[in-house]
């Protein structure tokens, strides 16, 4: 009868045993908050949020409920790039201490700490092999040697592994090791031809962490040819990447592609992201029925340098009698700038200045400013745009919700379109400055 009074008391306890993940934010005053999510190959899962103390600090306590795998930690915005990955296996507490600079260092768990050691020994193996090459050293047995431990190294991980999370990131980054020597140029062609022969694109594990984006990238951006140009290279890594994980699920795809897709679109690279939508990502899309994904993907390419504007209709005064023009209809300027603004905008109110007084210096009757202005009311605009006479002003009436907004995918004011003589878009200035710089340069 004690000893079942003994455990009536006991598996309580044992049911709500807890785990915690500890660490430490620096510096502590750019962090408030953090946020712990549970990871799998096509969402996050939010767990809870954590408070970051004024000397940085914080703390999870993780319950019996939560399964091992891969977590995800994020400490700011957007969520997307802001994170890094924990693995939980639910048989330890983790600490770890974190700088945007250095990255995360953890200070306890095995599995997360032994990723780390393996990561760090690899590269300085690595390293080796770079100084060989770089020296153009005679001594082939030295190079054999490093192959030898590099080998060794990967091994001895693995074995350390054994029966762990981690065992499988290990595996998919096992580099190609030459057998015996070989020249710098037969390493560096083994390097891209087995890049990724020991990743399995449908693990979950794998697919629920960064680690096959971070494999994406890296061989997207850092492989290179010398007999081929940055477009074709980038082309040609693509077709590379998605051969490799064809059979890979088409929600897996679709977040890999769309990151790099958008990444393309970040960097201005319009051909290579345009490349990626029309290749595979509309495909994907469509497969998936994803409508919000296929709309973005092909607005952006409407959008994109040398297409024609998108037409729109405005109001404008004419001998005294106001009528209804579309930007197709405007003719006589060799180059039309459109430029959505607000009058709510601090940044507007500065550039919006700016940009009439250097129109002011272009010569007359070159170029034609169509100013878009994003208002939920119109009094304000109706004062303001008295200061700028020469512009054709439009009311974006509803702001955001404006039709207008929508062709052009205007998610920041000011935003600006410089347009040719035929309507069709050849640049996108990010400010007044680069509009200035446009022009300038003509």
């Amino acid at each position: 009868m004690k000893r079942l009074i003994a455990i009536v008391f006991v598996l309580p306890s044992l049911l709500l045993a807890q785990h915690t993940i500890n660490g430490v934010f620096s510096p502590a005053k750019d962090y408030k908050v953090v946020l712990l999510y549970k990871a799998t190959p096509t969402m996050s899962k939010y767990i809870k949020n954590a408070e970051i103390k004024n000397d940085g600090s914080f703390q999870f306590q993780l319950d019996s409920t939560l399964t091992k795998g891969i977590y995800k930690i994020v400490y700011a915005i957007p969520q997307e790039d802001y994170n890094f990955d924990v693995i939980y296996n639910g048989k330890e507490d983790i600490e770890l201490d974190f700088n945007p600079e250095r990255g995360v260092v953890f200070l306890k768990s095995f599995e997360n700490k032994l990723l780390s050691s393996y990561s760090k020994s690899m590269s300085k193996v690595t390293q080796s092999i770079r100084n060989f090459y770089s020296k153009e050293s005679p001594d082939t047995t030295a190079l054999k040697t490093i192959f030898k431990i590099q080998r060794e190294t990967q091994n001895s991980f693995e074995n350390a592994a054994k029966g762990t999370i981690v065992l499988e990131f290990i595996k998919a980054n096992k580099p190609y090791i030459p057998k015996t020597f070989v020249t710098a140029e037969v390493y560096l062609e083994g390097l891209k031809t087995h890049y990724f022969d020991s990743i399995d694109f449908n693990n979950k594990t794998l697919q629920s962490s960064n680690l096959l984006e971070e494999k994406m990238l890296n061989y997207v951006f850092g492989v290179t040819s010398k007999t081929k140009d940055e477009i074709t290279n980038y082309k040609d890594n693509i077709d590379a990447f998605c051969m490799v994980m064809k059979s890979t699920s088409p929600e897996v795809k679709r977040i890999l592609l769309v990151d790099l897709w958008q990444q393309m679109a970040d960097l201005g690279k319009e051909e290579v992201a345009n490349y990626i939508s029309e290749t595979y990502l509309m495909d994907i899309a469509v497969s998936l029925n994803d409508q919000k994904l296929l709309h973005k993907l092909i607005l952006y390419k409407d959008l994109s340098m040398g297409n024609e504007a998108p037409d729109f209709s405005f109001q404008i005064v004419e001998n005294g009698k106001t009528i209804t023009r579309k930007l197709s209809e405007l003719k006589g300027y060799k180059n039309y700038i459109i430029v959505f603004w607000s009058t709510t905008c601090t940044h507007c109110l500065d550039e919006i200045p700016q940009l009439y007084a250097y129109y002011k210096t272009l010569a007359s009757g070159s170029t034609q400013i169509i100013a878009i202005a994003l208002e939920e009311e119109e009094s304000q605009w109706k004062a303001l745009k008295l200061n700028y006479p020469e512009f054709i002003h439009v009311y974006g009436k509803g702001k955001w919700d404006n039709d207008i907004v929508g062709r052009y995918a205007v998610v920041s004011t000011p935003t600006y379109y410089i347009l040719d003589t035929n309507k069709h878009i050849i640049s996108k200035p990010e400010d007044v400055d680069a509009l200035k710089e446009w022009f300038g340069k003509k």
